[in-house]
């Protein structure tokens, strides 16, 4: 029986490890799960758990190895410290343990940085980026602001470097009533004038990027690759209203995965996101790792965590023809975790 470790993942981890679990295959795994709070929900999908250690750099590549050593872990999912691990996989592999992540530093570490990603595909015919400035001061932003502006554009700004939605905010070109807002819901909108004001009380800050706003649908394309990232399958996911999805046929955005594909030859599973606006699909990001909606975008037929996994034990991969038009969406799901006190005593490992 194989011995898979993830690391520090979101709370998605337990569909995940439940897909490879009950594979078509019948194959048999040992799942391990480490996060520094015991309770959290992915670990309770695992065999094994452990708390981790809020320790980085090399302190937190021991960690690892150790636990890999300990374990007789023969493959590594990493989420947390994915690029530091990438720089790190020869050590892994010296004690046995495969490790499924990207292994070109320099594809990953551009994946990591948006601008740099950007720059990297700007002008290859690969995808279409969106009209971006990056700033470092609140008079490169107030610069940037006035040539998006001109351009037609609503504008929007994000971190280079961050993960999801942390940081992205839309600049709203009327203020609103500031009573009926502290009234109403929490939004992701705010002024120029409030952003200028907080960006000049420093001298510069960490790289923005002032961008047009995507007005149109938004899709994430989860893509299966093997060792080589060459690209298996992929199924474009509308986000639709509220909780509703929509796996959906696209050849223009099944094409625009494999131009990338080509391109990055990025292993296992990755996540392309785009968003239209004025009829052309434009690039978000791309996630080099499993995408927070996956567990749903396997209702397709294709078990896209398992077939990944199958990619990193150097193993053939003959994915399913994914099944299109379906509707889908999700329901919180109560998770037993590990009993307390005035029941029976379940101990951790």
């Amino acid at each position: 029986m194989r011995k898979i470790w993830l690391n520090r993942w979101f709370s998605v981890a337990y569909h995940y490890v439940n897909l490879i679990r009950n594979n078509e295959d019948g194959e048999r795994f040992e799942f391990y799960g480490t996060h520094p709070s015991i309770d959290h929900v992915s670990l309770s999908a695992c065999d094994v758990k452990e708390t981790e250690p809020k320790v980085e750099g090399e302190a937190y590549i021991e960690f690892c190895l150790d636990f890999c050593r300990r374990h007789g872990i023969d493959l590594f999912i990493p989420r947390l410290h994915m690029e530091l691990i990438a720089r790190h996989i020869g050590r892994f592999e010296e004690i046995g343990t495969r490790v499924m992540v990207c292994g070109d530093m320099e594809l990953l570490e551009n994946m990591m940085n948006k601008e740099k990603f950007y720059r990297s595909l700007e002008g290859k015919g690969i995808v279409d980026i969106p009209n971006y400035r990056v700033v470092r001061t609140a008079e490169q932003f107030a610069q940037a602001y006035r040539e998006l502006r001109e351009a037609g554009e609503t504008v929007c700004f994000k971190p280079t470097e961050a993960e999801g939605g942390m940081g992205f905010r839309i600049i709203k070109e009327e203020a609103g009533d500031p009573l009926e807002e502290l009234y109403g819901w929490v939004t992701l909108e705010t002024t120029y004038e409030e952003t200028y004001r907080t960006l000049s009380s420093v001298e510069s800050f960490d790289d923005l990027m002032v961008m047009e706003m995507l007005e149109g649908d938004e899709y994430s394309i989860d893509c299966l690759a093997d060792a080589a990232g060459r690209l298996l399958t992929a199924v474009p996911r509308l986000k639709s209203e509220g909780r509703v999805y929509q796996l959906e046929y696209s050849e223009e955005l099944l094409a625009l995965s494999r131009r990338i594909a080509e391109n990055c030859r990025i292993p296992y599973a990755f996540n392309v996101q785009v968003k239209y606006n004025k009829g052309v699909p434009k690039l978000l990001e791309i996630n080099p790792r499993m995408s927070g909606g996956l567990y749903i975008t396997c209702l397709s037929g294709v078990n896209f965590p398992y077939f990944a996994v199958k990619a990193a034990f150097g193993e053939e991969c003959r994915p399913p023809e994914p099944e299109f038009g379906i509707k889908a969406s999700y329901v919180e799901q109560a998770v037993r975790l590990d009993s307390v006190r005035g029941g029976s005593a379940v101990s951790d490992h």
